[in-house]
């Protein structure tokens, strides 16, 4: 019998309400962070340097990752996850009306609370998120459903982005940033009630309440796995450090390398979050309906490659006498250059990520799979501050260019994926055998 495509799970009750409930969530992030952002940018009376407001958004919503993920990976566990979902919905729900008021009386402690709140709304669905699709599909339809929700977040997460942009653009934004995230909050909530039931995987699970023993507990039992799936939570958070890298310099790359305004930063966010959602859908037939453990070297290849190849298109830039929308960037080569090299860093990032998590997910005993996906969250958290703090050191203080940056990245991907693969060589044996289709 033919294998179906993956977007036939988008037909069926027990992935479609859940691919709609994370997307949901994702999107309505980013619409709160964005417009936070944008309105400390743009809009608030504020006295001294407000990039110390935007970076403490950023500390804000990561924070609770570090905090609260090893609690949310024992209540993944313990309760059905059906309920679960619905609680952390309907909790997002009250954390947008505060927001919302926030937004509407101008309130800056107010919105930050919310930001925190939403980062911790975050953290707790996470482990949930990815622990209940090998309980909701079938083997054949893991990587499949992974690459769905990695396509569904990147998405929505650029939906978002775009979209609080829009908003902050209107005479009301105030109002209009209030009822969207409540409405959005909403809808998630709604969608949430038509999962249908999935049992708790460890219901006799003694909660444990202490953030720092637990952290310390969640990671050792995450590292403690099989070396295939502990080198893969690595493996993961590396490719979140490469990610947070390109994503965090995009703006000012664009503006200091193609001269390009604001709007050139939409087109190059835009064009990597399709090639991620390019490469995830990708991933089920490449992997012929299987966890193919041999698409990660083809990743990490590739990730290196349209990094390096970033690099070398960056030379030679003789600047504009003025910034430039999108349609004046593409009147020149360079950027045609450069967007290929951001779509295959995309592409080849699904091709890196999807089939780790699906990895993971097969390959952890059901009564510790969201404690395993909690210690991936600490470690993605951790790994993408450590690349805050390197980009700092190296573009401040050692004095390099972004694409310098992009250089060191590509090279070091090398080296990490080196580790990785001599760790567990059954990456590369598989790699081997899908290239004789095998």
């Amino acid at each position: 019998m033919s294998q179906q495509s993956q977007f036939a799970l988008l037909g069926k009750r027990r992935f479609l309400p859940f691919f709609v409930t994370q997307a949901l969530g994702a999107f309505n992030d980013n619409i709160f962070k964005q417009s936070l952002i944008l309105t400390i940018l743009y809009k608030l009376a504020i006295e001294g340097d407000r990039s110390v407001w935007v970076n403490l958004c950023a500390l804000l919503f990561i924070l609770p990752f570090f905090l609260f993920s090893a609690l949310a990976g024992q209540f993944g566990e313990k309760f059905p996850k059906h309920r679960l979902i619905r609680a952390i919905k309907l909790a997002e729900i009250v954390i947008m009306a505060v927001g919302a008021v926030g937004f509407a009386f101008d309130h800056l402690w107010l919105m930050l609370a919310a930001l925190f709140a939403m980062g911790t709304h975050s953290a707790l669905f996470g482990p949930v998120k990815y622990s209940i699709m090998p309980q909701a599909l079938r083997p054949e339809e893991l990587v499949g459903g992974n690459g769905l929700v990695e396509m569904g977040t990147f998405l929505a997460i650029l939906a978002g982005t775009i979209g609080a942009g829009v908003m902050m653009s209107a005479a009301n934004h105030a109002g209009v940033v209030a009822s969207a995230v409540l409405l959005v909050a909403l809808a998630g909530y709604l969608a949430s009630r038509a999962i249908p039931p999935v049992s708790a995987a460890n219901p006799g699970l003694v909660l444990d309440w202490n953030i720092a023993r637990q952290t310390w507990v969640t990671l050792r039992l995450g590292l403690g796995q099989t070396r295939a799936v502990s080198r893969s939570l690595i493996g993961n958070s590396w490719f979140w450090f490469v990610g947070a890298i390109y994503l965090t310099q995009i703006p000012a790359y664009a503006q200091q390398w193609l001269d390009g305004d604001e709007t050139v930063v939409t087109l190059i966010l835009t064009v990597f979050s399709v090639g991620i959602a390019l490469g995830s859908m990708l991933c089920e037939r490449l992997s012929r309906h299987r966890v193919e453990m041999g698409l990660v070297p083809l990743g990490a290849l590739g990730l290196t490659l349209f990094g390096l190849l970033l690099w070398w298109h960056s030379s030679g830039h003789v600047p504009a006498a003025a910034p430039q929308t999108w349609i004046g960037a593409l009147g020149q080569g360079q950027t045609w250059w450069v967007l290929l090299d951001i779509l295959g860093l995309g592409v080849f990032g699904g091709f890196y990520i999807v089939p780790l998590y699906a990895l993971i997910q097969s390959r952890t005993a059901a009564d510790q799979r969201a404690r395993v996906i909690a210690a991936n969250n600490i470690l993605n958290a951790l790994f993408m501050v450590v690349s805050a703090i390197l980009s700092i050191v190296l573009l401040s203080m050692a004095k390099l260019t972004i694409p310098q940056l992009f250089l060191v990245v590509s090279l070091a991907n090398l080296g990490v994926n080196a580790y990785l693969f001599s760790a567990v060589p059954e990456f590369i044996s598989r790699f081997r055998l899908w290239l004789r289709g095998r």
